[in-house]
């Protein structure tokens, strides 16, 4: 299965407009791909976005939706303007720059896991992961594989994803952009576990008593 037309025309649209901009604010295509490392960067990135286009996530309301959590939605999607723009900028006047090449290939490396953890959760939900804060039909808990462990591997792998990207252009403005999206997201995940709570009961009381929310011995 894979995504709607209208989804992978997004996906694809996005995944440009996003390049764009960072090759933008890194003074355009010669300057931009003068670094080893973000040519590589934008190889995974096409890479992780070619494989989204065989996903079954969605933007379905489902039978049930918290809509009182979609403001989470336009706060995302600004951040992700400015994480597009702004690291790929502060990497080319050297403005909060740290580290060498190292760090570079380093962003790679954590921008590649991150997508992939960010991805994996979205193949084994298939229809039940959506864009928005739902119950889907036929909707039931997952609680083997890496939701043994934790019940939000992919906001985990959002984070680990934007953290690399900021490090590829050694940005310490892109690494507090990472960290500016962590109250929304903390915000989402507690909108989708009081939607679980209420939808799933003692089922769900006893999956998340044996689970860590994000990162297992930490939170």
């Amino acid at each position: 299965m894979t995504l709607s037309p209208r989804l992978a025309f997004f996906n694809i649209a996005a995944t440009l407009a996003y390049l764009g901009l960072a090759v933008l604010g890194g003074g355009g295509f010669a300057t931009f791909f003068s670094h080893p490392a973000l040519i590589a960067l934008t190889i995974v990135l096409f890479a992780l976005s070619g494989a989204g286009l065989f996903t079954e996530g969605n933007l379905s309301s489902g039978e049930r939706e918290d809509r009182g959590n979609r403001w989470v939605l336009p706060a995302f999607g600004l951040l992700g303007l400015l994480a597009a723009f702004l690291p790929a900028y502060t990497d080319r006047i050297g403005f909060w720059t740290f580290g060498g090449e190292s760090l570079r290939w380093l962003g790679v490396l954590l921008f590649a896991a991150g997508g992939a953890l960010r991805l994996w959760p979205v193949f084994v939900l298939g229809r039940r992961f959506s864009g928005l804060v739902a119950i889907q039909p036929g909707h039931t808990l997952v609680t083997t594989g890496i939701y043994r462990v934790i019940r939000n591997p992919s906001y985990l792998g959002l984070l680990v994803n934007s953290l690399g990207w900021a490090l590829a252009f050694r940005s310490g403005v892109g690494v507090l952009l990472t960290v500016l999206t962590i109250p929304p997201l903390v915000a989402r995940m507690g909108a989708e576990e009081r939607l679980l709570r209420a939808h799933f009961g003692p089922e769900y009381e006893a999956y998340r008593a044996r689970t860590w929310r994000l990162i297992p011995g930490l939170y």
